[in-house]
């Protein structure tokens, strides 16, 4: 395997099934069709999803065709992979606005050019109850319930309505309906990529191969990252934010979000590792970098740049920065410091300044607030940091 192949094969890459065939068709020449499938009742994008995302645009860059699916029916039924409960049916509009936001940040880092987009009800919308009892005709309820998470539910006796095991078999149809070479996916969507392997072959079809990338862990370090654990980095997140959340990934990530993120090479990531681990370099070093290579991808070198001074001013020289929420106007008979916050847009809710307040992070002048005080207390030019990097003054 030469250098290129095993970089595409390797490299970000947690399991391939069945890799000799996967090989085979890459060597055959033919242009392939890569099957990527998202469910637009999560709109936005993170880093979580871009290991997978730049995996496809290696694909695409070596001539295979990205076939993106809108699961607009399984979007109904909701896949409770890795989670306990169902989510809720959306309306077709939901499914559109959805979609085309997921789609414009999709094409950050997949080349649209390359990708054709369908519709699951471009197929499902002509299946009949006919079509339907036969397709849930090819498997058994013991084949679905050996699923890891529907395994747990049924065994701690929570329930697992119908319409969730019919997700898998939908999902497996789009590999058949689009006649799909490889299907991409983060680990946790092995089984339902395994059905639609072995649907294909029921249906007279060659098997997909199957090509799984490691679930990136958050900010925090212990879980997947997801938008619901709060744990995440958004690929339209602002050049600051996006810069200041990689800052505080724990130096033990640092490694795989190199190997997983970005295009720096193997060799430069394994003198990274060495130099941290003798404490030749310093880790923020390194993430620094990190941070710039991130940045530079979605936004541009410029703006990776302007966000690496405001972090170097603000964080490490702790210097007030040069954007800040003026509070003006705010003031006036019982206006406290979290009404004045939420009204300028700092925090989201008052429910929201209050939990900063307690944890203790929120700070004028560099000290930390105690307490609700009222807006005309706080002197005139003081500057408030909420949280880790919002600022107002007043």
């Amino acid at each position: 395997m030469d250098r290129a192949l095993r970089q595409l094969l390797k490299r970000g890459v947690a399991e391939i099934i069945a890799e000799s065939e996967l090989l085979e068709l890459l060597e055959s020449g033919r242009p392939l069709r890569l099957k990527q499938g998202f469910d637009p009742s999560c709109p936005d994008i993170h880093l979580g999803h871009v290991v997978g995302l730049r995996k496809l645009r290696q694909f695409q860059e070596l001539g295979h065709k990205v076939i993106l699916i809108v699961g607009d029916w399984t979007a109904q039924i909701g896949d409770p992979t890795g989670v306990s409960s169902t989510r809720p049916m959306l309306t077709p509009d939901e499914v559109r606005t959805n979609a085309q936001t997921y789609m414009d940040q999709f094409f950050k880092v997949v080349d649209k050019d390359k990708t054709e987009v369908r519709w699951q009800s471009e197929w499902f919308g002509k299946f009949g109850l006919e079509d339907v009892i036969k397709l849930t005709s090819k498997f058994t309820v013991a084949q679905f319930l050996a699923r890891e998470d529907f395994s747990k539910r049924y065994a701690s006796g929570r329930p697992i309505a119908l319409t969730e095991l019919l997700y898998p078999l939908l999902q497996a149809y789009d590999s058949v309906a689009i006649e799909a070479d490889v299907e991409f996916g983060g680990t946790d969507q092995k089984f339902n990529c395994l059905v639609g392997r072995e649907l294909q072959q029921m249906l007279g079809q060659k098997p997909q191969q199957i090509l799984l990338v490691p679930l990136l862990i958050g900010t925090d370090g212990s879980q997947k990252m997801s938008k619901s654990l709060g744990n995440y980095i958004g690929i339209d997140e602002p050049p600051n934010e996006m810069y200041g959340k990689v800052m505080s990934v724990p130096d033990s990530l640092i490694l795989d979000y190199f190997e997983l993120l970005t295009d720096v090479s193997d060799e430069e990531i394994s003198e990274y590792a060495n130099k941290m681990s003798s404490g030749e370099i310093n880790p923020m070093v390194v993430k620094k970098r990190l941070a710039f290579e991130i940045v530079s991808q979605f936004h541009s070198i410029k703006a990776a740049q302007q966000a690496e001074e405001y972090f170097t001013k603000v964080f490490q020289r702790r210097e007030a920065p040069d954007e800040v929420v003026p509070l003006i106007g705010l003031s006036g008979d019982n206006v406290t410091l979290t009404i004045a916050l939420t009204r300028a847009g700092l925090t989201k809710s008052r429910s929201e300044a209050r939990r900063l307040l307690e944890q203790g992070a929120i700070e004028v002048n560099g000290e930390k607030l105690t307490e609700d005080l009222e807006l005309s207390s706080i002197a005139k030019g003081s500057v408030i940091k909420v949280g880790k990097r919002r600022f107002a003054s007043v």
